[in-house]
């Protein structure tokens, strides 16, 4: 089985979010998968089996996942596939298409944010005062005042793994970008993520209200860093990145 690590959403290697990639001949059972994403170790690891796509991080399998799904989508056209993509997954098809920069786009369901009364703990688990705390599906999508609040944000993980949401995500207006943001989620095995394209399905019509308009680019200030560009459109979100492959090999458990 071939197997390779890309770095998503980024032109640069060692930086973005890195995800493993695994190109499957036959079925494997699904603890073999989540026994081989906890082996590599990486906050996403992708399966791809025919066209469909399945994705787990160190501890539990996810319905969704952005820079996993890049990572796959850059392997393939990397490696001979053209034109258009389309992926079963467990948040449906999810379609996938390369421009003439080699930058990816990916079509991906936009995540409802609706606004909510902070959870008790949140303020203290962030060590920061939230602007607006909202509900976008399982996660908590907080806005903090000012760029730098949430680039020197060192939040209590621990804390934040006791809230009832399966994950954080704090953002707030760019200085130099549309927005900003960080993503943590110590529930699902993943203290902070480096660059979340899922995320942004709730930051990007989060934003659109806020600002105005469909188009925007975003900025994942994580140790790593990285840049999505998004366009909303209703009920779906447009995620576009770069990303570099990084090493490649086969699996021989």
């Amino acid at each position: 089985m071939r197997v390779y690590t890309v770095d998503a959403f980024t032109d640069v290697a060692f930086k973005g979010n890195p995800a493993a990639v695994c190109l499957m001949d036959t079925p494997v059972p699904t603890a073999w998968m989540q026994a081989v994403a906890a082996e590599i170790g990486l906050s996403e690891t992708a399966f791809l089996l025919g066209n469909s796509l399945r994705w787990f991080t160190p501890a539990v399998e996810v319905s969704l996942c952005g820079h996993a799904t890049l990572a796959t989508a850059h392997v393939l056209y990397s490696t001979g596939a053209d034109g258009p993509l389309e992926f079963s997954t467990a948040s449906g098809i999810l379609s996938v298409n390369r421009t003439t920069d080699s930058m990816i786009t990916m079509d991906f369901p936009a995540k409802e944010v609706t606004p909510i009364t902070a959870p008790d703990g949140l303020e203290n688990a962030l060590g920061a005062i939230p602007v607006q705390v909202s509900q976008a599906k399982d996660d908590l999508l907080v806005e903090l005042g000012a760029e730098e609040e949430v680039r020197t944000l060192s939040p209590d993980i621990s804390a934040l793994s006791r809230l009832p949401q399966r994950a954080v995500i704090v953002t707030a207006q760019g200085l130099s970008t549309d927005f900003v943001s960080r993503f943590f989620a110590p529930k699902v095995g993943v203290p902070e993520d480096p660059v979340t394209g899922s995320a942004h399905c709730a930051l990007a019509p989060y934003w659109s209200a806020r600002l105005g308009r469909t188009r925007m680019i975003g900025a994942q200030l994580s140790a790593r860093g990285g840049m999505i560009q998004v366009t909303h459109r209703g009920d779906r979100v447009d995620l576009a990145g770069h990303a570099v492959t990084i090493t490649s090999g086969e699996l021989h458990a």
